[in-house]
């Protein structure tokens, strides 16, 4: 899917529409935004559009109404449309499953109320799994059921860069190993250089009209979060941030703003599969928010999507309770806690959700403390977080005389990390299904997997010689027979270890090799052990 998506890069988006993998093999065509019309087939999963004239008189943003009602048997989903502007309406649907779908519009304006129609679902093409959903209590799955490992990575403001360095940012992702992107929906005033477009229509840096959105401002995110889509890279959007301080005053519009932006989002992009919803990066820096707002804002969020995206917020000093119903998972930044798994375990014990470590600081030279991570350490806190059956983001802030950071802008990646974090996504991929587990948590005991199955250790600076074979007790049994392989995370090499190793029970609380054998280690650190069961 991903060299698909080069070659469409190559001609140009500007000239050509993208290809989806299936468009390619002769499935729905879909346009360069990623949508099927709903009068033809489109995917399980996929975006389908409903396009309808309306008026265009007076302030539509405020004054028509829009939905439609999708049935399928006994199943109903009521999904919102919105105004795109130049008399255009628009009602997007993901189909949640194949087979005939039918629907009707609702409206408070006649020549939009009461069309029906029908469209064909198909089968997903492959690459396409659907939408992300929490697996079990600590892990992720597409809803087909296939392991969402994630291994992600943070770039800010890439979509409000040029269209060049934009294009930049596309074809680094298709060779990294990141499967998850976060991303802001404002601009960042960090960044210097003015962006292209705006959310609202009216002038920078104060003049907006606020009643109004400016849709060729939302057309492009679409267009990137489809393009990322088609990568196989989930759209992790933060829609709000304090990065703005107040200079276009994005950080601080009135609640009744807020709360329209929030349905006009969710109403374009909830169609998507690949979206996730951050509601803020740093919430607490965003001081005229309480936290009765956070809430609201949740609350619009999970009931205008009908997909139910998965939702979280992210912290600077202040922790949002991640135990209210409308949280789906911990997004939580730390600097020091996925040094050690010991430490990276805690919040899955205090959450009972799915903890993603999105940042925990960032690979590079950057003059703030929180940018100085070496290529060795952000490796090794992916790995560290994998042991408390944990998830960690990646970012790299590298100085550039030209302001080209990853973190800020996208472009190119310079660090080291990207490749081992290629090499650990592929570890965690052959992992058990059901998603790593600490095996002992409460004593010192490296290694994570599925008891009496699979096990995955890791040393992180640790250089030990060798390693006794002892595993922890929970489902194991005399006779018991496994294999073991030494992997060296940061060289990327897999070497298995002669023989097999047959366990007994050596005490209360633990089994080793009969013959009391140890593998051999090389005495660096940044080394992993893998050990399966054999029949």
């Amino acid at each position: 899917m991903r060299r698909l998506f080069l070659l469409a890069l190559a001609c140009g988006y500007a000239l050509c529409a993208p290809m989806s993998a299936a468009r390619a093999q002769g499935g729905p065509q879909v346009d360069r935004y990623g949508l099927a019309a709903a009068n033809g087939p489109v995917e399980r999963w996929g975006s389908a559009e409903i396009a309808l004239t309306g008026p265009s008189g007076g302030n539509p943003f405020l004054e028509v109404d829009l939905s439609a009602t999708f049935r399928q048997g006994a199943r109903t989903l009521r999904v919102a449309g919105f105004y795109d502007g130049d008399g255009q309406y628009r009602v997007r649907f993901m189909p949640p499953e194949a087979g005939e779908w039918e629907y009707e519009t609702h409206s408070n304006r006649a020549e939009l109320d009461g069309r029906k129609g029908r469209l064909t679902a198909v089968a997903p093409s492959a690459g396409n799994h659907g939408p992300v959903r929490v697996k079990g209590t600590h892990h992720f799955a597409y809803e087909d059921g296939t392991p969402f490992w994630q291994v992600g990575t943070t770039s800010y403001a890439w979509i409000h860069q040029t269209e060049e360095l934009q294009r930049q940012t596309l074809q680094t992702l298709a060779g990294a190993p990141f499967n998850k992107l976060r991303m802001a929906v404002f601009p960042n005033h960090d960044d210097k250089n003015e962006p292209p477009r705006f959310p609202f229509a009216g002038r920078p840096p104060k003049a907006w009209d606020l009643a109004r959105f400016n849709p060729a401002f939302f057309r492009n995110l679409e267009q990137r979060v489809s393009q990322l889509r088609a990568l196989g890279i989930e759209a992790d959007l933060i829609l709000f941030h304090p990065y703005d301080k107040g200079y276009w005053g994005f950080d601080r519009l009135p609640a009744d703003v807020n709360e329209r932006y929030l349905r006009y989002v969710v109403a374009r992009l909830g169609a998507y599969r690949n979206v996730w919803w951050s509601m803020a990066n740093e919430f607490d820096f965003l001081k005229e928010k309480t936290m009765p707002e956070w809430d609201r804002y949740f609350e619009i969020v999970q009931a205008s999507d009908p997909y139910q995206h998965l939702r979280s917020i992210h912290n600077a000093f202040v922790l949002y309770n991640h135990t209210k119903p409308w949280v789906t998972h911990v997004s939580v930044q730390s600097g020091a806690i996925a040094e050690d798994f010991e430490r990276a375990v805690l919040f899955r014990d205090v959450y009972n959700k799915p903890v993603v470590y999105d940042e925990v600081k960032y690979e590079g030279d950057f003059s703030r403390r929180w940018g100085q991570l070496t290529p060795q350490a952000m490796v090794l806190r992916f790995w560290m977080g994998a042991i408390a059956g944990t998830y960690v983001g990646h970012s790299e802030s590298y100085e550039d005389p030209r302001g080209m950071m990853w973190l800020a802008k996208g472009g190119g990646l310079k660090g080291q990390s990207p490749p081992r974090l290629a090499f650990f996504r592929k570890i965690l991929a052959e992992s058990p299904a059901e998603g790593l587990e600490p095996i002992d948590k409460w004593q010192n005991h490296p290694f994570a997997g599925k008891h009496a199955q699979y096990y995955l250790g890791y040393f992180g600076l640790g250089t030990p010689a060798s390693w006794p074979f002892v595993l922890f007790k929970t489902g194991l049994a005399d006779g018991m027979r496994f294999r073991a392989e030494v992997i060296d995370t940061w060289n990327m090499a897999v070497t298995p270890v002669d023989g097999v190793f047959e366990i007994v029970k050596r005490d209360n609380y633990t089994y080793a090799d009969k013959n009391g054998r140890a593998i051999a280690l090389p005495g660096r650190p940044y080394m992993a052990l893998r050990i399966v069961r054999v029949p």
